[in-house]
């Protein structure tokens, strides 16, 4: 069985993984999700990357999970432990030297129209009582990280996949799947719910993880996007 390594997005903690754990604990997965240490503004990729290694410690056949600004650190996780696998849900994957700050016109994101309201782009199909839940646990997403270069000079050389959330609004189904076609070269798996699928879908998460964790099982040593 796998370890899942959850990390969050940003402003955010742990507790977005709540309703996903049980479930792949009940598959018989271990899961680490940990609080990055995003309110500290000195704090960069390399503190993220090792508050995670920290929690997984010794730990083997470990797949991380990168959710929405989890992508900048989930592959430094991957590269540095040589991960079964790496996955990004509703995930931005930054390119060799490209600034947090510059990944959305590389994209085409600030093209996209997305509305100000974040119960329409963040919250959308998320129950009321796990949305309000949500805002309470927000953070301060700090980093003068978000202007310097991503560090690696590649995306790792372990198994990755990608999971397009369908009514996603945040980071729209048309866009995700551009982006992971032209950075990352695979098909994404697309589940149903909205940049919180997490809290709204937490059972297609699940579903998406633990078949990408039985994948990486049979297919050791497979490179990525194959």
């Amino acid at each position: 069985m796998a370890t899942f390594a959850l990390i969050h997005g940003g402003g955010s903690t742990a507790w977005d993984w709540h309703l996903v754990t049980p479930l792949l604990e009940r598959a018989g997965h271990e899961v680490i999700a940990v609080d990055l240490p995003i309110e500290d503004s000195d704090a960069g990729l390399e503190d993220y990357v090792r508050t995670v290694l920290d929690a997984v410690g010794d730990r083997d056949h470990v797949i991380v999970v990168g959710h929405s600004l989890g992508g900048f650190t989930a592959p430094l996780v991957a590269a540095d432990i040589d991960a079964d696998g790496l996955v990004y849900l509703a995930g931005m994957i930054p390119m060799p030297g490209e600034t947090f700050m510059d990944w959305w016109a590389n994209t085409g994101h600030d093209h996209e129209s997305v509305d100000d309201d974040p119960d329409v782009s963040f919250f959308n199909g998320v129950p009321a009582a796990l949305a309000d839940e949500a805002r309470r646990r927000e953070r301060d997403q700090q980093g003068t990280w978000m202007s310097r270069p991503w560090p690696a000079e590649h995306h790792p050389a372990v198994p990755t996949r990608a999971i397009v959330c369908a009514d996603d609004q945040f980071f729209p189904a048309p866009f995700m799947r551009r982006q992971i076609r032209e950075r990352l070269g695979i098909t994404p798996v697309e589940i149903p719910g909205g940049h919180y699928a997490t809290l709204s879908e937490s059972d297609a998460v699940a579903a998406a993880l633990t078949g990408f964790a039985s994948e990486f099982g049979e297919r050791p040593g497979v490179p990525p996007g194959r």
